[in-house]
């Protein structure tokens, strides 16, 4: 019972930390970005959803509820990313109220977008199962410790950029965004929907 609870969760830390699959570090970054320490109540409820909609969705996936093509999925994640990119580049040093609305939806929605990613890789790990929801669990859990270990490297980065290097957080931000854009447009040029 150990063995497997501790399978699966360093499988949802793996999955997260995987070199790989950098698209969901690549999120959590542009997602995260313009925070820094003293707004961690506030990242752990946009990650806690990121993972919230990974779940909902590896959950519907194992139990058939959902089948998506594999194709426009992997077309998705890293639109998910430019989306999460060019809003911190528009909304880069402008006061804007990020209060519940759309930045909370967007990281479950876009949580629902990664998870069907990795769903029909899950199905095939835990097959035909009697009981999916605890390694579902297991697995999400792992997936928020690993979020948790990103995102503390983050918040680490930003805040020594911010106060010791003297980044403004709109130039670091800006930065970070952009950089991230130039990493996922090969992504998306170079899937298959569109060659």
């Amino acid at each position: 019972m150990l063995d497997d609870f501790l399978f699966y969760v360093q499988y949802g830390v793996n999955h997260v930390l995987d070199i790989n699959g950098y698209d969901h570090v690549l999120f959590l970054l542009v997602l995260t970005v313009s925070y820094v320490f003293k707004d961690w109540k506030r990242v752990l409820i946009l990650v806690s959803l990121f993972t919230l909609g990974h779940t909902i969705s590896l959950i519907l996936a194992a139990y058939g509820v959902v089948q998506i093509n594999g194709v426009v999925v992997e077309f998705l994640i890293p639109i998910t990313i430019l989306i999460m990119a060019l809003s911190n580049i528009f909304t880069a040093g402008k006061t804007i109220n990020k209060g519940v609305g759309v930045l909370f939806f967007s990281a479950l929605f876009f949580g629902i977008i990664h998870g069907l990613g990795f769903a029909r890789e899950f199905h095939l790990l835990i097959g035909g199962a009697s009981n999916k929801l605890v390694p579902l669990l297991e697995f999400a859990l792992g997936i928020e410790v690993a979020q948790v270990i990103i995102v503390f490297v983050v918040l680490l980065f930003s805040d020594i950029m911010q106060t010791v290097f003297r980044f403004s957080k709109r130039d670091w931000v800006l930065v970070v965004s952009s950089i991230v854009i130039g990493l996922v447009i090969p992504m998306i040029m170079e899937n298959e929907l569109l060659a």
